[in-house]
């Protein structure tokens, strides 16, 4: 196969993808400038193939509705990939709310391969053992998905209709910078232009979603996925819970992620020392929002470092009992 037949149905794989690209997108995926971009379209036009041409500032090609994707060809190793991807994912919560989507796609997929692949795939297939989810998996509705996902990428804002935690229903706008898929639940994470500030939802929880006129520009700063776990360890919890705990940061995170807790660097000249890089071993300032107290003092002692409390006093007390309760059973009472 040349090189410009190879471009020309790498183009359509990727308007197979769904939604409009831009001309300077296609160009750069294929390597090569508009002017050919648009005699490969034209070459897929010959070829019945609907790309239909969008104007405008998020003006580019797309494939007309009703288009029938070609027949698949996948190699015996694609296939154990396909199939191991959607079982992976299933059990990874990485799904939509159509629960039936992933299976009924694996089936198909099964129902055309050789007897032969089959036989080799049902192997691999019954081999495999997987440990519990780490908890709870929820899905958000696909078109949701699709929806945020299309913003996301063109930078869009969008409206979405979102239900909170005490089921109260809101409509929000949202200039999403990014998903992200987090213990088994979906996310979204960008500006609320309401207040000014970076807010995360998750996507299962919002039941529409539409993009909105206009666009808006990502801010400099962490990728969305370091946004989505800094707002768990800063969100508002019932408690606030402030420690000093002396180690590095990686021996603190070890116990204590980002997604759970904050660490902050001591300022210069604190006591800590002339090295107070994330290697060094120093006393850092950790604070941890928590709806719960209970689960704090084992993980301290897991940490085996040197630690003080701040706040909260009732942590304080718990930190004694664990460590009573620790003592009398090494005593054997």
């Amino acid at each position: 196969m040349s090189r410009p037949t190879g471009r020309v149905l790498t183009l359509l794989e990727l308007l197979q993808s769904g939604g409009t690209r831009t001309i300077a997108e296609l160009a750069d995926r294929l390597g090569v400038d508009g002017r050919t971009v648009r005699r490969y379209v034209e070459q897929l036009i010959e070829l019945d193939v609907p790309v239909e041409a969008v104007r405008g500032r998020y003006g580019g090609y797309r494939l007309g509705p009703g288009y029938r994707l070609p027949p698949l060809m996948l190699s015996d190793d694609e296939a154990l990939a396909v199939l191991l991807g959607l079982v992976a994912g299933r059990r990874a919560g990485l799904a939509t709310a159509t629960a039936t989507a992933g299976e009924t796609a694996a089936a198909k997929i099964r129902r055309v391969l050789p007897k032969h692949l089959a036989h080799r795939l049902d192997t691999v297939m019954e081999s495999l053992a997987f440990t519990e989810p780490s908890g709870e998996t929820t899905a958000p509705d696909s078109g949701v998905l699709l929806a945020v996902a299309d913003a996301v990428r063109n930078r869009r804002p969008v409206s979405i209709r979102y239900t909170d935690r005490e089921g109260r229903r809101r409509e929000r706008t949202l200039h999403p910078y990014g998903v992200v898929s987090h213990a088994g639940r979906w996310y979204v994470t960008g500006e609320d232009p309401g207040i000014g500030e970076d807010r995360t939802f998750r996507l299962d929880r919002v039941t529409d979603a539409r993009a909105l006129p206009g666009s808006f520009e990502e801010p400099e700063g962490p990728d969305p996925a370091r946004r989505v776990l800094s707002g768990f360890a800063t969100a508002e919890y019932r408690y606030e819970v402030t420690l000093r705990i002396h180690g590095t940061v990686e021996q603190i995170r070890a116990r204590l992620p980002e997604s759970v807790a904050s660490v902050t660097e001591p300022a210069p000249g604190a006591g800590a020392g002339s090295d107070t890089g994330p290697g060094a071993a120093c006393w850092r300032v950790v604070d941890v929002r928590a709806e719960r107290l209970d689960w704090i003092p084992p993980v301290l002692a897991s940490l085996d470092l040197p630690f003080t409390v701040e706040r909260p006093d009732e942590l304080r007390d718990l930190v004694v009992e664990f460590a009573d309760r620790l003592a009398a059973r090494a005593r054997g009472r």
